[in-house]
Formats: C-alpha cells, sequence, structure tokens
C-alpha cells in the first residue's frame, strides 16, 4: 500500500465531486428563487425549499444534464473500442494492439470476475459502458418524469388540461431539452479529440507528451 495520504491517492476524484456538489447546490437555490420570482409574478404560492427539491423544475434541470454525460462517456467508451482518429491522444493506436485489447488472465490479484470466469467475465468486460448505459437510462426516465410534472404544473397554472405520459413523449419541449444537452456534449468530446493531435497540456494524462509528434497517437 501506498504511503501517500487518503486525499493524495483519491484527490481528482475528492475535487471533482466537490465542485459538482457545489454547482449542484448553486443551481438549487438559484433554480428555487428563479421558479419563486416565476410564481410570484402569476400570482402563485411560493415554494419552499422542500417543495421545490420534490418539484418538477428542479428534477427536469437536474436528470436532463445527467443524462447527457452518461450518454456521451458510455458511447465514447463504445466508439474508441473500434474507431480510431490519426494523432489525438484519445484514440488508440492505428495498427498496433494495446493492453486494453488482451484477453484477461486470471492471477491472485484480478478482480474477481475474472478469476471466476464465464457469464461474470463477459460481463465484467463491457461493465464500464454497461454502467454508464443504466446510468443514461435512470437519468433519461428521471428526466422525463420532471419535464413532464413541470409541463403539466405550468398547464394547470394556465386552467389548461394536463397531458398523459405517453403524449408527452412526442412533444417537441422535451426533445428539445434532450437534444441540446447532447449535441453539446458530443461537440466537447469531438473538441478534445481533434484538439489533442496538435495541443499539449504538460503533465496531464489527456495529452501527449509535448514532443510527441502531431501525427502519433
Amino acid at each position: 500500500m501506498s504511503k501517500k495520504s487518503f486525499i493524495y491517492r483519491n484527490s481528482l476524484s475528492i475535487v471533482l465531486i466537490i465542485l459538482m456538489l457545489l454547482c449542484w447546490i448553486g443551481q438549487f437555490f438559484t433554480g428555487w428563487k428563479t421558479e419563486n420570482k416565476e410564481l410570484a409574478e402569476h400570482g402563485q404560492s411560493l415554494l419552499n425549499l422542500g417543495e421545490y427539491f420534490h418539484s418538477g423544475h428542479f428534477i427536469q434541470a437536474t436528470f436532463e444534464n445527467w443524462e447527457s454525460e452518461f450518454l456521451q462517456m458510455m458511447l465514447y467508451i463504445v466508439l474508441t473500442v473500434s474507431l480510431r482518429q490519426k494523432g489525438s491522444s484519445e484514440s488508440k493506436s492505428l495498427d498496433e494492439k494495446e493492453d486494453v485489447d488482451k484477453e484477461p488472465v486470471a492471477h491472485p490479484k484480478a478482480p474477481w470476475p475474472v478469476k471466476k470466469g464465464g457469464i461474470w467475465l463477459a460481463l465484467y468486460k463491457h461493465s464500464l459502458s454497461i454502467a454508464f448505459a443504466v446510468l443514461f437510462i435512470i437519468s433519461f426516465i428521471l428526466h422525463f418524469y420532471g419535464s413532464l410534472k413541470d409541463f403539466n404544473t405550468e398547464q394547470m397554472s394556465k386552467n389548461e388540461p394536463v397531458v398523459t405520459a405517453l403524449k408527452y413523449i412526442g412533444e417537441s419541449r422535451f426533445w428539445f431539452e434532450s437534444l441540446q444537452n447532447w449535441q453539446s456534449e458530443f461537440l466537447a468530446v469531438f473538441s478534445i479529440v481533434i484538439l489533442s493531435i496538435w495541443l499539449r497540456e504538460k503533465g496531464s494524462p489527456e495529452s501527449k507528451p509535448v514532443d510527441t509528434p502531431h501525427d502519433e497517437n
């Protein structure tokens, strides 16, 4: 076991989760104020913090973003198995076999599915993409639920009929919420794949070594 401290060994994930929580808390309070401002303008009763946490406005805003992130990661993991980009640090070699392509071999320190073999190993080989796919589906469903709830709250405030889930799934509003996030995630991934061909960041595993030629992966 490394003698480095727990924080040093896990600093990347700790900083990322702290940044995420700070932004999420900020989203919650600014969203709460925004929603109450709109309710006040329409002469409706304001929401307390607990009511806003369960509101369609907050649920929809949260999970439409999580959904796009998990979709991005799932597809990126799957696509990088077989697709290549010459010169990008995000791509496997165009010609050579890499360690990630080797068949797993059971050894004392191997994860238990590798030692178990069979269906457990077959699932474990694709467990990363499966996990992101499950997270995407859960987030997609919760985004849909929050968006439907928010839409029907607006309908009731205007004394108009609420819509069913079956009808709302075909509404352009829901798909606009999803697609505007999906396209931005794919643009972000495209950007790092392409920019890493020519640009460098010394010390980052997401970059090639500074002196590596542009056309080498």
